[in-house]
Order: C-alpha cells, then structure tokens, then sequence
C-alpha cells in the first residue's frame, strides 16, 4: 500500500474571507467527487489571497497514486485559469 499527498499553495483572486471560502470550498468539493481523495485546506486560513490545500490518496501501486495527484494539479490548473499555483510538493508518506 502506498500513501501520497500533495501540499498545493494557491494564489487568489479573492479580497475577502467570504469570497476564499466559496473559492476553496468548490475546489475541495469537486476534486473529492472527481478524483476520490481525501482533501483540506491545511495552513493560512486566516489569509483572503492564498491558500494552502493538502490532497491524500492512497493505493496498491505507487505509480498509479502519484499519477492521481499530478492528474489532480492539472486538474485545477486548466479548471481555475484566474487562480496561480505558487507551490505544489508530492510525496510519499
């Protein structure tokens, strides 16, 4: 079995808290139905123009984990134009 996150930091078009929760909340929604993972949004909460989403995905074979979550970031990359990846690290658990 093998374990693999992904620790995405965003960049967003957002000004307030409101408008980041919406934004984050479509995003974590969506990849779970998509993609069957588990999702948060893991640091910077208290910030309206990042955020810092954690992905988890687990599997009998390592390559096929790994490619759900570079599948996952350019998932988001082509789904949200207006929203900047700044940071994106998968590792193995």
């Amino acid at each position: 079995m093998h374990i693999f996150c992904l620790e995405l930091h965003l960049s967003l078009p957002t000004h307030s808290l409101k408008e980041k929760r919406g934004v984050v909340k479509s995003i974590l929604g969506r990849a779970r139905n998509r993609f069957n993972i588990g999702c948060a949004e893991v640091d910077r909460q208290d910030n309206p123009t990042v955020a810092v989403l954690g992905f988890v995905t687990i599997s009998p074979d390592k390559a096929m984990a790994r490619n759900v979550l570079v599948r996952l970031e350019d998932w988001i990359y082509e789904g949200w134009p207006d929203i900047g990846i700044t940071a994106s690290d998968i590792s193995e658990v």
